[in-house]
């Protein structure tokens, strides 16, 4: 992990450089943001949720190991090599298990973090913000802390007994977003205080030294802050640079430590460019990625309604909307609107709740039956004018092939350049 920390220190000297994390476990998703990480001849981020993946299976149905083979297939596929790819973990603690009393949810957590470890994730975010079912509320940082550095010992001992040595990079930080994203609308958002930041690094030093664990440290790379950045269903607080210059001066005073930014999906491109100026060297991306995947995927099921007759096509749209309201445990408790909104809510909201429902057999049929029906044809170019303007330019000017599956990729690669832009090409 050399390169990552290399790329840290690169952001801490002149604030050129960053690195973004994908955090998704669609196959389209990671194949776009692998294709894009190999035209632009750089290293890749990609980071698995704990309530994505975990030793329970997670809403995946995936295990650490199981995602990391799952990662490395579709690297080949597109002759990624896998020796640029880091792994990471968001939200490792006992976050899933919140509900439960302390003492088994951070049973469960120990688990968590041995699988992540032994899998081969090497960026490791620990994450025990959130109180469990007999904490006081709030958490005490200092508790917060102590636990983090507990995790840390788990992980530190467990690549040991697995590879002989150590060299897993650890983000801490007590001002985290949940995971998943805001459950309601949200008008402001407050900065972090700088004072408050270094108390949580303070903490977090005293704790890992307390149990010997100054190796580790020296591997910390990042705080989690909130830059003031964030989205609910239906808009999007930007990120204003002015409010966050306290914070960005306090962290050029600590020694080998930047700033990773949760929920800058949906930023515009000029602000992922300040926020890496900024020091905030990690910019995670998520919903905004599987909403890029949404819009293309309902964007050729238009072109398909016009193109086929509606008994012999997909009906993705109608598959989807069926299933949500069959299944609502997703989305339920995050729309809290009224009868006539839920509909636009579940299918176009910030939030994109409906990531959850496209591993969902009847909905990854119609993708298939969809995709199936428009390789069938060539997509006419006045369709792709009205439905994909920005697609239908790149196949006018032959970058991309007008086949479903690439307009897809396409349109996921609008999110991911907007962000390598700001990560790698700014001092280019």
């Amino acid at each position: 992990m050399k390169v990552f920390q290399q790329i840290m220190q690169s952001n801490k000297q002149d604030a050129s450089r960053g690195i973004y994390a994908v955090c998704s476990a669609h196959p389209l998703v990671l194949e776009a943001a692998l294709e894009q990480a190999k035209a632009d001849h750089t290293p890749i981020l990609i980071e698995a949720t704990a309530n994505q993946v975990n030793q329970f299976g997670g809403y995946t149905g995936m295990t650490p190991q199981d995602f990391y083979h799952y990662v490395i297939e579709i690297a080949q596929s597109v002759g990624f090599p896998s020796d640029q790819i880091f792994l990471g973990g968001d939200h490792l603690g006992p976050v899933c298990w919140k509900d439960e009393t302390a003492e088994t949810a951070m049973v469960k957590a120990t688990e968590l973090i041995k699988q992540y470890v032994t899998a081969g994730f090497k960026k490791i975010h620990l994450d025990c913000s959130m109180p469990c079912a007999d904490d006081a509320t709030p958490l005490a940082d200092e508790v917060i802390a102590e636990r983090a550095a507990f995790l840390c010992s788990v992980a530190e001992e467990a690549a040991m007994n697995k590879f002989g040595d150590s060299d897993i990079i650890y983000i801490i930080g007590t001002e985290v977003p949940p995971p998943g994203g805001a459950d309601h609308a949200i008008d402001s958002i407050e900065v972090t205080n700088p004072n408050d930041a270094k108390q949580t690094l303070l903490q977090h030093k005293y704790a890992f030294n307390h149990l010997g664990l100054t190796d580790a440290w020296a591997r910390v790379v990042a705080l989690v802050v909130q830059p003031g950045v964030e989205f609910d269903h239906t808009s999007v607080i930007e990120y204003e640079p002015q409010k966050a210059q306290s914070l960005k001066a306090m962290i050029k005073d600590v020694e080998n430590i930047v700033f990773e930014a949760h929920s800058t999906d949906y930023q515009t491109p000029a602000s992922y460019q300040q926020l890496i100026k900024d020091h905030f060297a990690i910019l995670k991306v998520g919903p905004q990625l599987t909403f890029a995947l949404r819009e293309a995927l309902f964007a050729l099921s238009y072109i398909k309604d016009i193109l086929f007759d509606k008994n012999s096509s997909s009906q993705l749209r109608d598959v989807c909307e069926e299933q949500m309201v069959e299944s609502p445990g997703y989305w339920q408790t995050f729309y809290n609107v009224d009868g006539k909104q839920q509909p636009i809510y579940r299918q176009f909201s910030y939030s994109d709740r409906i990531r959850y429902y496209w591993p969902d057999d009847r909905i990854a049929t119609a993708v298939e039956k969809l995709f199936a029906n428009l390789a069938s044809v060539e997509i006419p170019l006045p369709l792709l004018s009205q439905f994909m303007p920005q697609q239908y330019q790149a196949v006018r000017a032959d970058l991309i092939k007008n086949t479903p599956k690439e307009l897809v990729k396409a349109k996921i690669k609008q999110v991911t350049q907007a962000y390598a832009q700001a990560c790698w090409k700014q001092a280019v």
